[in-house]
This record gives C-alpha cells, structure tokens and sequence, in this order.
C-alpha cells in the first residue's frame, strides 16, 4: 500500500465504503466513510492542500501495522502538499492517535483539527518522546476526552513539539480546568481560545500559574462560568506579553473597590455581553480597542490616550459619552441605546472619527436629534446603517419618519449660527452710522458717502 495512503488511512478508515471530494479550486478534498477498499479514492486527495475525514469509527484498527519508514517513504510524505488535516465526527483511540501522529513529522502539515470527536481511552505518548512535528497549530472543537488532570505527564511526553505550537484551541469541549503543569509546557504559545467551555474563577487562577504560557498575546475565555471581574483580572496578571483577551459572555460582577491592574500590555480588550453596568477602572493604559456592547451602562466616562475604537452598542446610554479625553478615537459605535439627540458640539467632535454608528436609538427630531445626525451623514462618517436604521420617535408629527427626511430649519435649529452674524452687521452698522453723523457737524470733515 502507498505510504502517503496509509498515513491517510492511519486515521481515515471507516466501515462504510465512502468517496473524496474535491472542492472547485482542487485545494481542499473532503473524504467521507473511508475503507480500505476505498484507497484510491484517498490517493486523489494527495494533491490538495487541505484534507478533510468525515464520519466512522476507528477501534477495528487499533493494530494498524505502523513500523519505522524506509528512506523512500520518507520522502514521499515529505513531498506532501498537504498543509491542514481535519478529522471529524470520529471516535479516535487515543492509542492509535498517538502511534499515527508519529508520521506527521515526516510531513509540511502545520494545521490539525479535530471536530466533534470522541477520543477513547489513554495513549502511550512515550513513544512521542524527543518527537518535533511541523504543526504549528492544534484545534479540538466539540470533542469529549478524558480530564486533563493528572496528564502532566503525558504532555511531559509531547513537549518537544508543544513547545513549538504556536496557537491552541479547545472550543465548546465542556472542559472545566487546566492545570498550571500543563500550561508551563506551551512555552511559544501565541494564541489560546478556550471560548464555550465551563471555567470558573478558581480554575482559572491555577491555569495561568508562575511559567505558565509565557509567550501568551491572545486569549480567549468567551463563554465560560466566569463571575469575577476582580478574580479574573488577579488570574491573567502573570501574563506580561498579552494583548487580546476576551471575556465576553461571562456573567461579570464587578468589585468598585478593586484596584487590580490588568497587564499593562494589552491592547484588545472584549467585555461585551458581561452584565456589567460601569465601565470599571483602571483599565490598560495602552488600550486601542475596547469592546462594551450588550450591557447595562447608563454612563461611559473615560480617559485613554491611545484607544483608536469604542463599541457601545446595546446598552441604555441616554447620551454620547465624550470622547475629549480620547484624542486618537476613529471608530464610536453607539446603536441601540437610549439618545434621543447629539448636540451640535458633540456633532463636531464627531467629524473627526472615521467610523460613527448610531443606528435605532430614539430621536426627537425637534432640533439637533435631526440636524445632528444629518451633518454627520453629510460629512460622510455615519457607516452601514445609514439612512434605513435611523428614525425618528419624536414629536408626534415625526414618529416613524426617517431622520434624513426631516427638514431642519438652520434658524430653529442653531439659532446662534444665524443671530451671531446679524448682529455683528447690526453693530457695524450702527458704529457706521455714529461716524457719518459725527463727520455731517459743521467744521469737521465731510460726510460719508452713500454706497
């Protein structure tokens, strides 16, 4: 049989006689139901980049013959376009997967996923000992496996690949902790997305032990059993070259008193969707991104010299914070709030930003909840949304009518704009005046003439 076959094999055979797929551009192949009668049907997979199995059971081949390769096979796998393995809707024997994984480091795969897997029983990684693989990233999503508490020393088995991965993810895996042993393995980590998991406050302070992820700058924990935004802030403390972290999805109870310091490194900040009802400080002085849509805000008042965007969609906001304390500020997103208008010097400040969103909020479009809108349009900064979304739901005579649409009478609207001006010519009138009377006295010089 094809060496390149049988590393496909390794992890494809299935009962049920299945065929391969390739997609339009011939990158990426998918396989479904595979047998080992079916082996040509794998070879025409060999050129994509991409692989993709489907469906089946793996445990009749738990004794699949894998010995040490000839010079030859070595080779071919090497010769191997294929850059990222999907495997899904598997039940993988862990022992098998760990003899198969053996082969990969013959091979230019730098990608593996597994979805919706069921991994079965405990493999002996000895044999992965000493072992590098090319795969940079590694990604289980929806997959059942044994705790990984007390497998320190398995993973002790894979570090000298571990060591290498740059990205991890384990996604929507039910899994509750990972132990400070396991992290300090991942030592040129860059990206963990442990988002739709079931981590608590204390997990999550023994995860993230002293020399644990120590390369870190993204981080995911979406959707996890997180309550504590003090508990949560101590936790990621260690993490000094994190830029990105999302904790979006979490049931947040904020501590006013707590005076934690999130590491001053990180420029991406996602609290969206959290229940918080304060923007809490001190927050990362190096921030660029902050992200607070779907809360309970009433108030934003903030001070952060290097914040480029500002989400605050879906709160109860009744007016656009100010955004004076924000001199680098391009992007506001403010939709689905409670302001009813933007005054005309919030409408300036306003003109300065790239990107301003503030769709399905209540206008009154008497004044300035009309004009105002309608100079930003006008200046070309009101984004997707833009008229369609924005409407007006006073006065009465307005309700329902799109806010372009609505005429706005300079005069009633900024009325400054027009009296200022008239009274400045009513006063240069009126020194005018005073000065062709002064000159009309007898012996003083002659009259102004008329223009």
């Amino acid at each position: 049989m094809n060496v390149a076959a049988l590393l496909l094999l390794g992890l494809g055979l299935l009962e049920a006689e299945g065929r391969c797929f390739f997609n339009r551009t011939q990158e990426h192949c998918v396989c479904y139901n595979l047998s080992q009668e079916s082996v040509s049907s794998i070879i025409q997979c060999l050129p994509a980049s991409v692989v993709e199995f489907l469906g089946g059971e793996l445990e009749r081949y738990i004794a699949f013959p894998i010995g040490n390769l000839d010079p030859s096979a070595i080779e071919m796998l090497g010769s191997l376009v294929i850059r990222k393995i999907i495997f899904g809707d598997l039940l993988v024997p862990e022992i098998l997967l760990a003899r198969v994984l053996r082969l990969f480091s013959y091979t230019q795969v730098q990608e593996l996923v597994f979805e919706r897997c069921i991994f079965e029983g405990r493999g002996n990684w000895d044999e992965m000992a000493r072992q590098d693989l090319p795969i940079l990233s590694l990604h289980f999503h929806n997959v059942t496996s044994a705790p990984l508490t007390g497998r320190e020393q398995d993973f002790s088995s894979l570090s000298s690949w571990l060591e290498t991965l740059q990205e991890l993810a384990v996604t929507g895996s039910h899994v509750t902790n990972l132990p400070c042993g396991i992290g300090r393995v991942f030592r040129a980590l860059r990206s963990l997305d442990m988002a739709q998991n079931s981590v608590g406050d204390e997990s999550l302070m023994h995860a993230f032990c002293k020399g644990a992820f120590p390369q870190l700058q993204v981080l995911s924990l979406q959707r996890n059993n997180l309550t504590s935004y003090h508990s949560v802030c101590e936790s990621v403390q260690l993490l000094r070259e994190l830029q990105h972290l999302d904790l979006s999805q979490n049931k947040l109870m904020a501590d006013l008193s707590s005076s934690c310091q999130w590491p001053a490194s990180l420029r991406i900040f996602n609290l969206s969707n959290t229940g918080l009802d304060k923007v809490l400080t001190p927050l990362p002085p190096s921030l660029e991104v902050l992200d607070m849509g779907c809360n309970h805000l009433h108030t934003v008042d903030i001070s952060l010299r290097s914040l480029k965007k500002l989400f605050l969609s879906q709160n109860m906001l009744q007016a656009s914070p100010s955004i004076r304390n924000c001199p680098m500020l391009e992007t506001l997103h403010l939709d689905n709030n409670l302001i009813t208008e933007l005054p005309w010097d919030e409408v300036k400040l306003l003109g300065r930003l790239w990107d301003v969103a503030v769709a399905g909020n209540p206008y009154n479009c008497s004044c300035s909840g009309a004009g105002g809108l309608q100079a930003l349009a006008g200046m070309g900064h009101l984004g997707q949304g833009w008229p369609q979304d924005y409407m007006c739901h006073s006065p009465p005579h307005y309700q329902g009518r799109l806010v372009k649409d609505v005429p706005v009478s300079v005069l009633q609207c900024n009325s400054a704009a027009v009296i200022a001006p008239v009274c400045v010519a009513l006063a240069l009138l009126g020194v005018a005046g005073a000065i062709c009377l002064v000159r009309s006295r007898p012996g003083l010089a002659r009259p102004c003439r008329r223009v």
